[in-house]
């Protein structure tokens, strides 16, 4: 039977929710400050190199802590990801008609 270090698995768990979470934020942050700028590509280009970077250092440090951690950073990401879509992509609310 395989052993799985559950400790090991929730710390990379909880590193990968505060992860997408500080990731989908600077996306957000991102594109607004790139709707509001003359040229949106720098603002564009410098937010995805700096989220990139960052997650990619964190997945790093995780990995360090083994496999399994790797395993519930990389999951609990997809997770968040899938929240954060659903979100996003919910209909939007509809307004009454207002009548002049």
């Amino acid at each position: 039977m395989i052993e799985l270090d559950w400790l090991m698995l929730g710390w990379g768990a909880l590193a990968g929710a505060l992860s997408g979470a500080l990731f989908f934020a600077g996306l957000a942050w991102g594109m607004r400050l790139a709707l509001r700028a003359g040229q949106p590509t720098g603002v564009l280009l410098i937010s995805g190199g700096l989220r990139i970077a960052a997650l990619l250092g964190a997945g790093w440090l995780v990995l360090g802590l083994g496999t399994t951690a790797l395993a519930g950073f990389v999951l609990t990401f997809l997770v968040v990801r899938t929240g954060v879509l659903a979100f996003a992509r919910r209909p939007a609310t509809k307004e009454a008609a207002t009548w002049n």
